[in-house]
């Protein structure tokens, strides 16, 4: 698959019920998926982050120190 290729649903179906892409059963690790937040193993319960793509991971680190930021400074 190509860079700017998408993959099909049945793809990502695939990746998502694949438990080689669940480290511990709860973290999404999938090189493939481009998604910044792909849905959580019961996916009813949100999205997650996939560990394997670096935009993810900053877009998890951001959130985090924003919500620690505002948790600490809101007195």
């Amino acid at each position: 698959m190509s860079q700017k290729e998408k993959p099909s649903k049945a793809t990502l179906e695939k990746w998502h019920k694949d438990p080689d892409n669940w480290k511990l059963g709860i973290f999404y690790y999938n090189k493939e998926d481009k998604r910044i937040l792909p849905p959580k193993r019961i996916a009813w319960a949100g999205w997650t982050v996939n560990f394997a793509n670096s935009i993810s991971i900053a877009v998890f680190v951001i959130v985090t120190i924003l919500i620690i930021g505002l948790v600490f400074f809101s007195k």
